[in-house]
C-alpha cells in the first residue's frame, strides 16, 4: 500500500504552526537547510531519516517539506511511517512558502548548496571545454566529454566525485566557533 501525504497550502501550514498545532519537518539536506529555511522548522534530512529519531508532540500535526515537494512525494511511505496518525506535506515545498512571502530564516553567509555548486562547476567546465575546443585545439573537447561522463556516472551510481571534492573546499568547511 502506498501512503499518501495530505497536501496543505503554505497559508494552512502557517496557520497551524501559529496556533501551535503543527510542526514543520524539513527533509532537505543540512547544506540546503543552513542557507534558508522556514522559521521554526526542524531539520530531518531524508538521507538519514531511518537512522534518526523524530521527536514531535504526538498531538501535533507533522508537516513535511522539501524544496519543491518532489522529494516528499517520492518518499511518502518512508515519511508517513515516521509519525503516528495522518501525515501532511507542504504543497509546493519551501519554494511555495517563499513565494507566499511567509517568514524565513536565511543565512546568506552559509555556503551555496553542494548540488548547485556541482551544477555551476560542471557547466563552466563543459563550456570551457567547448570554447577551448573551438578556439585552441580540438583536444579540449575531451574536457567536456570527461565532465559529461562524470555526471552520467554520478546519476547512475548516486555517487558524485565532484560533490565530494567541492565539500573539501575551504568555503564548505564548518566554521570554527
Amino acid at each position: 500500500m502506498i501512503a499518501t501525504l495530505t497536501k496543505l497550502s503554505p497559508q494552512e501550514v502557517q496557520s497551524r504552526i501559529s496556533a501551535g498545532r503543527a510542526v514543520l519537518v524539513d527533509i532537505r539536506e543540512p547544506d540546503e537547510f543552513a542557507r534558508s529555511h522556514v522559521a521554526g522548522a526542524h531539520s530531518q534530512p531524508l538521507s538519514g531519516l531511518e537512522q534518526s529519531h523524530l521527536t514531535v508532540d504526538p498531538d501535533a500535526d507533522v508537516v513535511f517539506t522539501c524544496r519543491t515537494g518532489m522529494r516528499t512525494a517520492g518518499a511518502c511511505d518512508r515519511l508517513a511511517a515516521r509519525v503516528t496518525g495522518e501525515a501532511y506535506v507542504l504543497d509546493g515545498g519551501f519554494d511555495a512558502w517563499r513565494a507566499a512571502g511567509l517568514p524565513l530564516e536565511e543565512d546568506t553567509s552559509a555556503p551555496m548548496e553542494i548540488n548547485r555548486q556541482v551544477q555551476i562547476t560542471a557547466g563552466l567546465m563543459i563550456l570551457a571545454g567547448v570554447i577551448l575546443g573551438f578556439a585552441v585545439a580540438p583536444g579540449w573537447f575531451g574536457l567536456s566529454a570527461f565532465v559529461g561522463a562524470g555526471l552520467t556516472f554520478a546519476g547512475l551510481s548516486g555517487t558524485c566525485a565532484m560533490a565530494r571534492l567541492l565539500m573539501l573546499a575551504p568555503w564548505n568547511r564548518p566554521r570554527s566557533a
